[in-house]
């Protein structure tokens, strides 16, 4: 008798309701972001998109943003829902006299996430951008080998074809990406190197300024960075913004969960931001000195020594 090998669960196509939009529409759309966002925007392309954070004055992610132009004069920016309204509204503060105006196209817009086959051929690599099924198509980066991409198409569409994908599934994908979003609980929590956003296409280091620059830079070139995010397994439940301890350091936590979802195969995984020192040491646990340990799995890309 032959034994069929068993499909990967990661497959099929996902609404994703968690993610809303904003639409940056003007002449100057483009030149306002260069001077908001740690990547360029001035330089992208229809064929591209950008992955980018909007930061505090002190280099912490306030949100995170995958952004790609629709038009000449048009950008879309996808971030998590649940921090839409206040994003939008401080980003608003600062278009000052920029012919641009901001608006929430959550509306307008449906999201859905694609995974293995249901992904049209990836071309360029992530954040690359094609229009198919009648949407734009931004590559993500792939989990557990299993090919991603974010399809961006009118409300009233009909979905992209495929089977469908469970919710949880497509939480789970993102996780084993490695490449975190910012949601509710983790605002103002991480420097973007923090969350590797330089090492998956996040943070570009010859732009202008942008709110933090110093900071992102100073942690870049001067040796000060002392976290980075690893990908982690528990036997238990794990939320974003939950802490993580080293053993030998009860009292004080040694990092925080960022993103988070039960694992197909039982359990449950997560991006987390450790220290280095606890990282090497080992013996975390969630929540506490003595809760569920964690396990650290390898990241599935290269971390970037310097630029």
């Amino acid at each position: 008798m032959i034994i069929q090998p068993m499909s990967h669960p990661l497959h099929g196509v996902a609404p994703l309701p968690h993610l809303g939009v904003i639409r940056v529409q003007g002449e100057e759309a483009a030149k306002f972001l260069q001077g908001q966002l740690t990547q360029d925007f001035v330089l992208l392309g229809t064929a591209e998109a950008r992955l980018a954070a909007f930061c505090t004055a002190k280099g912490r992610m306030q949100a995170s943003f995958i952004g790609f132009k629709r038009s000449a004069d048009e950008i879309l920016l996808v971030c998590s829902r649940d921090i839409l309204a206040p994003i939008l509204k401080r980003l608003s503060m600062f278009v000052l006299r920029a012919k641009a105006k901001l608006s929430d196209a959550s509306a307008e817009q449906a999201l859905y996430g694609l995974a293995g086959e249901a992904v049209p051929s990836p071309g360029g690599g992530p954040w690359s951008v094609t229009q198919a099924a009648g949407g734009h198509v931004v590559q993500l980066y792939p989990a557990d080998g299993q090919p991603r991409a974010l399809w961006v198409g009118a409300a009233d569409a009909p979905p992209p074809p495929g089977a469908p994908l469970a919710a949880a599934l497509w939480q789970w994908g993102e996780v084993r990406s490695g490449v975190a979003t910012i949601t509710g609980p983790i605002v103002d929590a991480f420097v973007p190197q923090m969350l590797n956003y330089e090492s998956v296409g996040g943070v570009n280091f010859k732009k202008g300024c942008y709110p933090g620059q110093e900071v992102v830079a100073r942690s870049q070139f001067r040796g000060t960075l002392k976290r980075r995010a690893f990908i982690a397994q528990a036997p238990a439940q794990l939320v974003a913004g939950q802490e993580v301890f080293q053993a030998a350091d009860p009292e004080q936590p040694a990092g925080l969960v960022a993103q988070a979802a039960p694992s197909p195969e039982g359990g449950w995984e997560a991006i987390v931001s450790l220290q280095l020192t606890a990282a090497e040491a080992g013996a975390l646990h969630a929540g506490s000195a003595d809760g569920p340990a964690l396990k650290l799995l390898p990241l599935p890309y290269l971390l970037l020594a310097d630029v």
